[in-house]
């Protein structure tokens, strides 16, 4: 990891990194009494109370999906067009589309918003030039930046703020990040560190597997250490009454799904532990009505719940649970596996939870198998994780293999931190 924070921090003061409006206070402090009655303001909410002041005489293009909403549920492109304040001239949508239509690998396309009549503008797949290119033919000044992250490295919505905070700086273009919380809380990072490698979509650059960030903070860490060959003009706006102990049911916010399979807050708490099982031959539970909360496959029977709750995991409960699958793996069949019951959200660790399930299951069915394309290992960050497991590893032999990698990303990630 290239640490250069001393000299991009430099820039980012002159830039406003921090936000003109973080910057006018403690991200803890009360604005407008709204803290105070106990709910978080977004970074939207505090850029529409300044007046839109930091798109003042810019043409904006807005990065963002069905989250990017008000408190009371508007969409901030339909609260951005009709305000004459803002020259909002394009959209820009992420994997599974601006409305969200598409499922996971997909995107919608460039279509023309029905509401709006604005262009919208598929950056799926796009980076570098190409995406470079695309902002250009936009007309664009300025890139907003507002999507619902669930906390995940391999959640690719952080990747296509990387990806577009890169192809802004090569259009000259400035990016803004308007803020929101890590649903499942931003206390401390967890889970193995990516190795270069092993880089995709589901990981471009070595950050922990949960990164305990919001997406304004990874900006700034985006920016301040793999952005330097060519850093973004960079301002985040922060938000207030968030703190990092907090998880979603805690901020007073509407839940809007990020993605078809990550339903509710409870979703996006087991998301980083059981997301690993897209890299074996079990479903995790897409096509059912509590995605990655069960996972399971034909032929798995109690014996694997039984030996999951026997690793005492602190936090959660394994319960023995069925499923038919409507579509992705196993569609149509009965499976056998485990329900994840999350009792102690404080103690939960979803990645300790997701190799204990892993090591568990190699253990007790005679079917278990990893995609013959080693996904596991663009979602684990390197092989390590699969090789282990394979040993016969335990779950602190395989936590205790990234320590080292993780307690350095710790380090570098407390310099970009906004919040308590």
């Amino acid at each position: 990891m290239t640490v250069s924070r001393r000299g991009v921090l430099g820039l980012a003061g002159v830039i406003g990194s921090a936000g003109a409006l973080g910057a006018a206070g403690p991200p803890g402090a009360a604005a407008g009494g709204a803290a105070a009655a106990g709910r978080v303001r977004t970074g939207f909410e505090r850029l529409a109370a300044d007046g839109y002041a930091a798109l003042a005489g810019q043409k904006v293009g807005v990065v963002t999906n069905p989250t990017g909403i008000t408190a009371d549920a508007r969409h901030l492109v339909d609260v951005l067009h009709a305000d004459a304040r803002v020259d909002l001239v394009a959209v820009f949508g992420p994997e599974h589309g601006f409305r969200g239509t598409a499922q996971a690998g997909g995107s919608e396309g460039a279509s023309r918003d029905p509401a709006t009549g604005l262009a919208v503008y598929d950056t799926y797949g796009k980076s570098g030039q190409n995406l470079a290119d695309v902002f250009t033919a936009a007309g664009i000044d300025t890139v907003v930046f507002d999507i619902q992250d669930v906390g995940a490295r391999f959640y690719t919505y952080i990747w296509t703020l990387y990806d577009c905070m890169r192809a802004a700086a090569l259009a000259g273009k400035t990016v803004v990040v308007l803020d929101r919380p890590n649903p499942v809380g931003g206390r401390r990072a967890a889970g193995p560190v990516l190795e270069r490698p092993y880089a995709s979509f589901v990981g471009r650059e070595p950050i922990a597997l949960a990164h305990g960030m919001t997406v304004a903070e990874l900006a700034r860490l985006f920016n301040g250490e793999f952005l330097t060959d060519r850093p973004v003009g960079l301002r985040t706006v922060a938000m207030s009454g968030w703190r990092r102990e907090s998880f979603f049911g805690e901020t007073g916010l509407p839940w809007v799904p990020p993605s078809p399979n990550v339903p509710t807050p409870d979703t996006a708490l087991a998301y980083a532990g059981t997301c690993l099982f897209e890299g074996t031959n079990l479903s995790e539970g897409r096509g059912t009505t509590t995605p990655f909360e069960v996972v399971g496959a034909e032929g798995i029977d109690r014996r694997w719940a039984e030996a999951a709750n026997a690793l005492g995991l602190p936090g959660v409960w394994f319960r023995e649970a069925y499923f038919t699958p409507t579509f992705s793996k196993h569609v149509g069949k009965v499976c056998g596996g485990v329900r994840l019951i999350v009792h102690d959200r404080a103690a939960f660790d979803p990645v300790r939870a997701g190799i204990g399930l892993l090591v568990t299951a190699r253990r007790v069915w005679s079917g278990f198998g990893w995609r013959a394309d080693h996904w596991i290992d663009r979602l684990t960050g390197s092989d390590r994780v699969r090789t282990l497991v394979d040993a016969g590893a335990d779950v602190d032999e395989v936590a205790g293999d990234w320590a080292a990698g993780l307690a350095r990303f710790a380090a570098v990630r407390e310099e970009y931190l906004l919040y308590p």
